[in-house]
């Protein structure tokens, strides 16, 4: 039992209080458990909150008959392959000591280490597909790595079971946006600390600990034994050891900070201006100095401005324009699209010397640690050669010159290429610039696709596309989308006043890159809006637009 002298919490409740309350809510989770055969999933992360909710959760089933102990548990974490290695580690040894005592213990206990798919996965995004790195209008990253793969769990025990109850460590303390979105919740309860799932359907969420502050879980971690064997004085010192100040006391006054302030997550993460946590462990224990590579390798990676890594086009191949203030002065400038072929090389080749490097500088236990898995490689090598047909295929080449081993795909048929780098070699020295290799290699690498198709359905639409997106320089290109934008600004005025001056409307059209022609207008599509947008008394036509004199006014039609 806890020792209740010479103990306090900050104001609003005693620790006595908190006893109490640790007492009703074990009553709670036994009552709630027993009410039906609704299956519970626990979230796991590793962090203070959730392991006190499992500690929760496991001392009161624990203390129940075993003949009631019979609705099944599953704990659930996400790695997303990018965490934290030193956290990483320690939440797959604690899953491990988990199973280990749900055995030894009988608890109807399961634990499931859930990943992203492979296809999913940070780097694939990143490196394969050059999606530049997370920011906030852009966060690709969250729901590929955190969010599906426990959804997916969830769903299938829902499809299994009909219904489920998520238990999480969420408390209105974490922060204020946390706590407004509690509160909201609170309306729709079904009980005390029990709400609808809003993502999930047939799901309920129970957070058994949502008004618990951060000095009271500590308290509970450190004065509470944990019942799976895992010491929670290392998960102390782990959250010490993350912080600034090196300090995460457990009774605290309202000038000091809380570990609670320390938050683990992605090392890669660019979400963040700084990774405060991995940083303040380089700077806390010498023994961890060989996690800086991780830290130089994501400065890298947080650039505010990568235009000069990446493509001018979008994935899509097409020019998309956006108005961007330049010191008060509203510019039309090109969407910047993925990293471009040479910002994915040099990524790859960084992420795999800094994983050589980390594995030889490590301690003797974290020397296999992997950065980037051979399935996110194979994955990687699969989209440059399919999707981005660049068939010299750098990826092996990259692997063995950092790695000094040959790269071995898991793929079936991987190694059958009708094309390789010997022809891009040769492609490189007959094309004038970046985008007339990218033609040609494109084009080749379609109708290698094809022959070895059954059918070749299709091969005359993929290889115009070819031309669509690669066949421009990117002067052209760009002053085709300008010349786009004005047309249908153009378009949208004489819907708006159809009493526009005929060379009015084709100055506006003008004011494009010389680049563009007549030729890179769709006539039709503009010719059937031009039309639609017409009146009975029709003044302007589209061949009012491209063949009429300059002196034909508004409402003046062609003899």
């Amino acid at each position: 039992m806890i020792q209740t002298q010479q103990m306090s919490l900050l104001p609003g409740r005693s620790v006595t209080e908190l006893i109490e309350d640790i007492e009703l809510l074990t009553q709670e989770v036994q009552e709630l458990y027993c009410l039906d055969d609704i299956p519970w999933v626990i979230g796991y992360s590793g962090g203070k909150d959730s392991t006190a909710v499992v500690q929760l959760i496991w001392n009161a089933i624990a203390k129940l008959p075993q003949s009631k102990q019979t609705k099944k548990i599953d704990i659930i974490t996400t790695d997303t392959l990018v965490e934290n290695p030193i956290v990483s580690t320690w939440v797959r040894k604690s899953i491990k000591q988990m199973n280990i005592a749900a055995i030894e213990q009988e608890m109807p206990i399961d634990t499931h280490l859930l990943q992203p798919e492979w296809t999913e996965t940070f780097w694939v995004g990143l490196i394969g597909k050059g999606y530049p790195a997370p920011r906030g209008k852009f966060r690709w990253c969250t729901d590929r790595l955190k969010i599906s793969p426990s959804n997916r769990f969830i769903r299938n025990v829902i499809r299994s079971s009909g219904e489920t109850i998520l238990v999480l460590g969420t408390r209105k303390a974490e922060s204020t946006k946390r706590a407004h979105r509690m509160k909201k919740m609170e309306a729709r309860r079904v009980r005390d600390r029990l709400s609808p799932n809003m993502n999930l359907p047939n799901s309920l969420v129970y957070s058994p600990i949502e008004d618990w502050r951060d000095d009271e879980v500590w308290l509970y971690l450190m004065q509470w034994d944990n019942p799976w064997g895992y010491s929670n004085k290392d998960l102390f010192a782990m959250y010490r050891g993350a912080s600034a100040d090196n300090e995460c006391p457990l009774v605290v006054d309202t000038s000091t900070p809380s570990c609670g302030s320390s938050r683990f997550g992605c090392w890669v993460c660019t979400m963040v201006s700084q990774d405060k946590s991995l940083t303040a462990m380089i700077q806390n224990d010498e023994e961890k100095e060989w996690l800086q590579p991780l830290l130089d390798f994501r400065v890298e990676l947080d650039v505010e401005d990568s235009r000069d890594r990446r493509d001018f086009r979008r994935r899509n191949g097409n020019v998309q324009l956006y108005e961007r203030n330049l010191e008060g002065e509203i510019a039309i400038e090109p969407i910047p699209g993925p990293y471009s072929k040479e910002a994915r090389d040099y990524l790859l080749r960084r992420l795999l010397s800094v994983q050589t490097e980390i594995r030889f500088k490590a301690p003797e236990e974290m020397r296999d640690i992997t950065l980037i898995a051979p399935e996110e490689l194979s994955e990687i090598r699969r989209i440059w050669l399919e999707e981005r047909h660049e068939f010299d295929d750098s990826l092996p080449r990259i692997y063995e010159e950092v790695t000094g081993e040959p790269f071995e795909d898991s793929r079936p048929a991987a190694e059958r290429k009708l094309l390789g780098s010997d022809e891009w070699t040769v492609l490189e020295e007959m094309c004038d610039d970046k985008m007339h290799l990218e033609l040609m290699a494109k084009l080749l690498d379609t109708e290698r696709q094809y022959y070895t198709k059954p059918r070749r359905t299709g091969v005359y639409g993929d290889l115009e596309k070819c031309f669509e997106t690669s066949s421009r320089s990117q002067k052209e290109a760009i002053g085709n989308a300008h010349y786009q934008r004005n047309l249908k600004k153009a378009v949208e005025d004489v819907k708006a006043n159809p009493a526009l001056n005929i060379q009015q409307v084709k100055n506006a059209i003008a004011q494009t890159n010389i680049s563009a022609t007549d030729a890179t207008v769709d006539i039709a599509k503009l010719k059937q809006e031009l039309e639609s947008s017409s009146n009975e008394d029709k003044q302007l036509s589209w061949a009012d637009i491209k063949y009429s004199s300059p002196d034909v006014g508004a409402g003046n039609s062609k003899d």
